[in-house]
């Protein structure tokens, strides 16, 4: 591993761990103010609220950061400009399409009153996180990250302060918590939006009311970033069905012990996405030769298993302690829960390594046939045994959808071994 990939790597490692390890901690907090039933009620409203976000990517950074990198012309800033418009109103149309869909939910299912509570406010951030996101976008296109870093961790940090308020005030009803989360989406997007417009003043941009606006191009975005927005969309929905699924087949306390199996799993295995992202550009990404690619993304998809493997034992062995100095002796059941997810949480390293190869190969129709795939299992799967085995339901539904997207992945890469030995003759 040369200097540069160390480095950037590290980076990425530092950000993403000082995240998750305030997360960590604000967990910790709600459960412990909010008891196994308020916790139920907050994480499923969250469920609800992550499902629902997926609808505001209709046009994400993949086909928005390229588009940003090209723009040319005598005014680039300008037509840069106006890509982000368009990605806005695209994006902020599908964050209200979710937010109703979440509402239609909600009126559906007619859950606890604390639950609507929750879910409208967290919705907050469907509105604005994604949609405002298209910052983060420009700043990708410019090589210049830091100022969204500064931002992320800014909005972080104040919701941490109040989450940490709420709980040593003795605050106990979930509306409150559910508040602080959206004052992070909140303080994000006013950033952000303040930053981009001192920048665009300073090259003599108007506001978006001077955009030349076009209905071919939010149709081209649209149309260029559909089955990345299905592909997430799909996933969102396959990771998260299962507490759907489940909330309504358990009471309350259990539901909360397997969210709080599941906010742990959340934590470790979003470690997977970051050394991928980190690795990738280098080692596969950066590979001209297709048999060169598809064998460094078996030996990443390798490492990542067997580092998923040995993180996932290490938890399973570690269970009781974790549970009981994270959220209390409440959530004693989260135990049992948790020895047996973190075993399964190898396979969703697995299939993060073996995915580069199709986001190589730009093959999204590749992501989307898989997250279809396991999403239609999971929801099968929990349909059936949820009602009759609960929480260990639910688990056996985890552990099979990502046996499905690995074995997915590693279908795809192996068929991809006749095409490279072909265009390496």
């Amino acid at each position: 591993m040369n200097q540069r990939v160390a480095a950037n790597l590290a980076w990425m490692l530092f950000e993403r761990g000082l995240q998750v390890g305030i997360g960590i901690v604000v967990v910790a907090m709600l459960a412990r103010a909010l008891g196994p039933v308020g916790f139920a009620h907050f994480q499923y409203a969250q469920s609800m609220v992550l499902i629902a976000a997926s609808f505001a990517l209709v046009c994400g950074a993949e086909v928005v950061v390229p588009r940003l990198v090209a723009a040319d012309g005598p005014h680039p800033e300008a037509a840069r400009h106006a890509l982000l418009a368009h990605a806005f109103v695209l994006r902020f149309a599908g964050g209200v399409i979710g937010y109703l869909l979440m509402l239609g939910y909600l009126g559906v299912t007619s859950p606890d009153t604390e639950i609507w509570h929750a879910a409208l406010l967290l919705g907050i951030a469907i509105l604005l996180r994604e949609p405002f996101g298209v910052v983060s976008a420009w700043m990708q296109a410019r090589t210049h990250n830091r100022p969204g870093v500064l931002f992320n961790m800014a909005a972080l940090g104040t919701k941490a302060a109040l989450v940490g308020a709420l709980f040593l005030w003795g605050v106990r009803e979930v509306s409150g918590y559910a508040a602080a989360f959206a004052i992070e989406a909140v303080v994000v997007a006013g950033m952000q939006i303040l930053y981009f417009r001192l920048r665009m003043r300073e090259h003599h941009v108007g506001g978006l009311l001077s955009v030349d606006w076009r209905r071919s191009r939010l149709y081209e975005l649209f149309a260029s970033g559909g089955l990345f927005w299905g592909s997430f969309v799909l996933m969102m929905g396959a990771r998260r069905v299962d507490q759907l699924v489940l909330q309504p087949a358990v009471p309350a306390a259990d539901f909360g012990a397997y969210a709080a199996c599941m906010q742990i799993l959340d934590n470790f295995t979003v470690l997977a996405s970051v050394l991928a992202a980190g690795l990738a550009p280098a080692y596969v990404y950066a590979r001209g030769n297709l048999a060169e690619a598809r064998a460094n993304t078996g030996r990443v998809a390798l490492a990542l298993t067997a580092l998923g493997l040995l993180g996932g034992a290490a938890i399973a062995a570690c269970a009781p302690w974790i549970v009981h100095l994270l959220y209390g002796q409440a959530f004693a059941s989260t135990i049992a829960l948790l020895r047996a997810a973190a075993l399964l949480s190898a396979l969703v390293f697995a299939d993060v390594g073996l995915t580069l190869l199709a986001v190589h190969l730009r093959r999204p129709d590749w992501i989307a046939i898989k997250w279809l795939a396991v999403f239609v299992v999971t929801l099968l799967l929990d349909l059936a045994i949820v009602p009759h085995y609960g929480s260990w339901g639910a688990i056996a539904g985890y552990g099979l959808g990502n046996a499905v997207a690995a074995l997915v992945g590693v279908t795809l890469w192996w068929r991809c071994r006749q095409t490279a030995r072909v265009a390496a003759l």
